[in-house]
């Protein structure tokens, strides 16, 4: 009997209550400022946590264009040459506005910025800084993230 439990829950029922992750787009704005590399960091609407910036895939637009155009929205990158493979992703939570967390694969666009905007659509809805990757390294949260600022 326990079995048979076990195996309508592993079969049938752990499946349907388990979701799978949904994917989003990553842009990790950098530049270089003699010897450092410094990337451009915001702060989330939520919890003014410092990331970088990301969304949904976009209809009509490569994972590397729709980074590019989270990019502009959230942080007025008007110019810069995004990389068409990701060079990494981290996993996260997303709160969603019903109060659940739902699970996130980000895949990563390296973005060479040569110009900013001071005015963007999320410009009073966010802070932006330039930091050394180190620096951010330490500011974010998502480990594979970090490790990645690490590297470059």
């Amino acid at each position: 009997m326990t079995a048979m439990f076990s195996n309508i829950w592993e079969e049938y029922l752990r499946p349907m209550l388990l979701r799978p992750k949904r994917l989003q787009v990553a842009a990790l704005c950098y530049r270089h400022v003699g010897d450092t590399t410094e990337v451009l960091m915001i702060t989330s609407r939520g919890t003014g946590r410092w990331i970088i910036p990301k969304g949904w895939p976009m209809d009509g637009k490569t994972c590397a264009q729709a980074a590019l155009q989270e990019a502009w929205e959230e942080a007025g990158v008007v110019k810069a040459e995004a990389d068409e493979n990701p060079i990494g992703s981290f996993d996260y939570h997303k709160l969603r506005a019903t109060g659940i967390e739902e699970p996130v694969t980000a895949l990563i666009y390296a973005a060479k910025v040569q110009e900013l905007s001071n005015d963007y659509p999320e410009v009073h809805q966010r802070k932006r800084q330039w930091m050394p990757a180190d620096e951010a390294a330490t500011l974010v949260h998502e480990p594979a993230l970090q490790k990645l600022l690490r590297g470059l």
